[in-house]
Formats: structure tokens, C-alpha cells, sequence
């Protein structure tokens, strides 16, 4: 009797038919995974499931559990268009900030990883090139630069994940939560919150990013000596 049972894939291989297993397919399949169960729930399993392979697999391709997060912040960092330099500081820095907001805001869930994790690859450290590359032909001396560069990614990524993960905590944009957190501050019995209430009560996620970005500029540029 001739069975009609379909053979079994061979471990740490795709499946008959399947598309060829690569670093790109990993990190594509992993980024649905963070958006579907953040990354507290990525794992190397889950993601070699989604694509029908061995999780050994993997192993070819990525170096374990923090190698696949890696690849994931390094893939996000790598679609970053980086602006070309005008040679105008502050405006090659609100353009590195802005385009490396956009990539992360591409991948909500996933953006904790692009903004925490430390990166060797060229991919990783492009943005951080730039920034240093726009501080240098400012004529900022290199002793001074690495503390600026450190300040101004502090201010960008602590503003994202603000942005991404505590919006509840500083206002929202939904008419009727709005409203009741307004109601809330009004009635906290304390004056300068029940004044600020209407304010507080709203988060407007890009002129928040841009005031904040703006406020990191006009200091850096100050330290610069610089109008």
C-alpha cells in the first residue's frame, strides 16, 4: 500500500517548497512577531514557527536570542535615510533626528530595541557617525562632541520612548479619555495642575518631539558658541 503521508521537513532546513532561509526572511518574520507580541514575547521558536523551519536553523544566521534582536534594531537602523550635510549644524541635526524618529515609528513595538540596544555594526553606528560628522565641521573639538552626541541621543530616545510607551502619562488624543483626565487634574485640588489641566490632559506626539528636539538644539548650540 503506498502511503500518501507527506515526508517530514529535515531539521534545521525549510520545509519542501518553502522560501530559501535568511537573515532578511529571520529579521522580516521577527518584526511581525514584536508587532503581534511585543518583544517580550520574540523568541527564537516563535519565530522559526512562522517561517516552518528548525530553530537551530536560526543559529546560521543569527547568534542566538540577542543576535535576532540585534538584527532587528540593526535592519531598523539600516532603512534610516540619512540626510546629506549642509554644513548648517542645527539644521543637519533636526534632520538626523526627524529621520531616525521616522524609522522607528515605522516598527512601534520594536523601537525600544533601536533605542537601547548597542550596536557595532555599520548600520548600528551610521547615525551616530553623522551627528559627529555635522558636530566636526561645526569646529567643535572632539573632547566636547562625545558629550554633546551622548546629550542629544538622550533627548531624542528618551522623547521616543516617552512617545511609544507613556502617552497615558502625559496626555492622549482620545476625545473622551481627554476629557476625564482633564476633569481629573481640575479636581486634584492642586492649583498649577487644575490651570495646566486642559494642556496636560492632550499629547500631541510631533509638536511634542518637535519642542523638545528644538530645546536640545537651542542648548547644544549655545555650548557651541553659536547664535
Amino acid at each position: 500500500m503506498t502511503s500518501t503521508r507527506e515526508p517530514e521537513a529535515r531539521r534545521g532546513r525549510p520545509p519542501k517548497g518553502a522560501p530559501h532561509l535568511s537573515r532578511d526572511a529571520i529579521v522580516a518574520a521577527a518584526l511581525e512577531a514584536i508587532s503581534l507580541h511585543g518583544i517580550d514575547g520574540i523568541s527564537l521558536r516563535r519565530v522559526a514557527a512562522a517561517l516552518g523551519v528548525d530553530p537551530k536553523s536560526l543559529y546560521n544566521h543569527v547568534s542566538g536570542k540577542d543576535g535576532l534582536l540585534d538584527a532587528v534594531a540593526e535592519h531598523i537602523l539600516g532603512s534610516i535615510p540619512l540626510p546629506t550635510p549642509t554644513g548648517d549644524v542645527r539644521r543637519d541635526l533636526r534632520a538626523i533626528a526627524h529621520a531616525f524618529r521616522d524609522s522607528t515609528q515605522a516598527h512601534p513595538k520594536a523601537a525600544p530595541l533601536v533605542l537601547t540596544r548597542q550596536l557595532t555594526s555599520p548600520a548600528g553606528l551610521a547615525p551616530v557617525n553623522a551627528v559627529l560628522t555635522a558636530l566636526h565641521a561645526a569646529g567643535c573639538p572632539r573632547q566636547t562632541a562625545v558629550p554633546l552626541l551622548r546629550s542629544l541621543v538622550a533627548t531624542v530616545t528618551g522623547t521616543l520612548l516617552r512617545e511609544a510607551h507613556a502617552t497615558p502619562s502625559y496626555g492622549t488624543a482620545d476625545t473622551l479619555a481627554i476629557a476625564q483626565r482633564q476633569t481629573a487634574l481640575e479636581q486634584s485640588g492642586f492649583p498649577r495642575l487644575a490651570e495646566a489641566a486642559a494642556d496636560l490632559a492632550r499629547f500631541d506626539s510631533d509638536a511634542e518631539f518637535a519642542f523638545t528636539l528644538d530645546l536640545a538644539l537651542d542648548a547644544l548650540m549655545t555650548r557651541l558658541g553659536q547664535p
